[in-house]
């Protein structure tokens, strides 16, 4: 089983990384871009079965709770590919 889980920071959370990605887009002539947030893409293999969706979705919170994300300032989404 496959997943993906994306982490963004929360609203009202600065981002000096997107704002120097949106500096150099604009710096680049890349028009048209308002804002950018930055984030983390982890695409993760779990060794479960498919039908253990349930097991899936605990196994990877915990990972997130515990390492992926720092749920202070970042929020997190887990999707089953």
């Amino acid at each position: 089983m496959k997943a993906r889980v994306t982490v963004t920071l929360k609203t009202g959370v600065l981002d000096p990384q997107g704002k120097a990605i949106e500096g150099a887009l604009k710096s680049l002539g890349v028009d048209g871009i308002a804002s950018v947030r930055q984030g983390k893409v982890f695409d993760i293999e779990l060794g479960v079965e498919d039908s253990a969706q349930p097991q899936a979705q605990a196994l990877l919170k915990a990972a997130c709770e515990k390492l992926l994300a720092n749920t202070v300032v970042e929020n997190y989404r887990i999707e089953i590919l």
